[in-house]
């Protein structure tokens, strides 16, 4: 088991080279930054930055040209198909801009889905759903279907549907992104004390310099490769 402020993943000179029309070009190039339990950690650019590619690499669903990834004690590379599928089942939580909710599937069918899908059993599934939406503040919509939910109450649903298998490391790609300024801090704070409260790790990765406040670090992206990193002190403002 990984400890409080233990790593979950890190990264040391990875690069990832793509060839387009034979010619070579990096979508990340000399990476090594590493997240550990109990923080939030921005990966911060503009589009193009490389962000999406460093999400697919911790991963393990593209593999490095150059450098290693370490993904909870061991190389990405060692791991067989079968054990990262495995993994991201069990210890990884994906966030989207877009929610990627099932349409057909009430908010609490949304979250319940996961758990089964991880092995749970149906009243396994009921109990630990109803626990997470009344601990993300969304019991009052558990009956309600995507297209009654607002932008802000569907990435909620999707932040508990992440978090759903318990998962030690929570990937969000532009989480805020379809979201108003309030709703958006309200995601990236919810993202933030769960980090705290239940000691995992949360890579975000956005454009957003607003979010700069919510970071326990930050990586500062341009052009595949990190141009900055910043760790914060104090890290939650009052925005009341």
């Amino acid at each position: 088991m990984i400890g409080k402020n233990e790593k979950t993943v890190s990264l040391g000179g990875v690069s990832k080279i793509y060839k387009v029309n034979e010619h070579l070009t990096a979508g990340v190039k000399d990476i090594t930054f590493s997240a550990a339990k109990g923080e939030l950690v921005l990966l911060l650019g503009p589009s193009g930055s490389g962000k999406t590619t460093l999400l697919s690499l911790i991963a393990g669903l593209i593999e490095p040209s150059e450098g290693k990834v370490i993904l909870f004690r061991r190389e990405v590379n060692s791991y067989s198909k079968t054990e990262l599928q495995k993994l991201r089942a069990e210890k990884i939580g994906f966030i989207f801009q877009t929610f990627l909710l099932i349409d057909s599937l009430t908010a609490l069918e949304n979250v319940k889905l996961l758990l089964k899908f991880a092995g749970k059993t149906s009243k396994e599934s009921e109990t630990k759903a109803v626990e997470l939406l009344n601990y993300f503040n969304i019991s009052c919509i558990s009956g309600k279907f995507p297209n009654a939910l607002s932008q802000g109450e569907k990435q909620r649903v999707a932040v508990a549907r992440a978090v759903a298998n318990d998962a030690d490391l929570i990937l969000a790609d532009e989480p805020t992104a379809s979201l108003e300024v309030k709703q958006g801090f309200e995601i990236i704070e919810m993202l933030n004390n769960y980090a705290k409260e239940k000691n995992k790790s949360v890579i975000v990765a956005s454009h957003d310099l607003r979010l700069k406040d919510y970071a326990d670090k930050i990586i500062y992206m341009e052009d595949g490769r990190i141009t900055q990193e910043e760790s914060i002190d104090e890290n939650i403002e009052d925005r009341s």
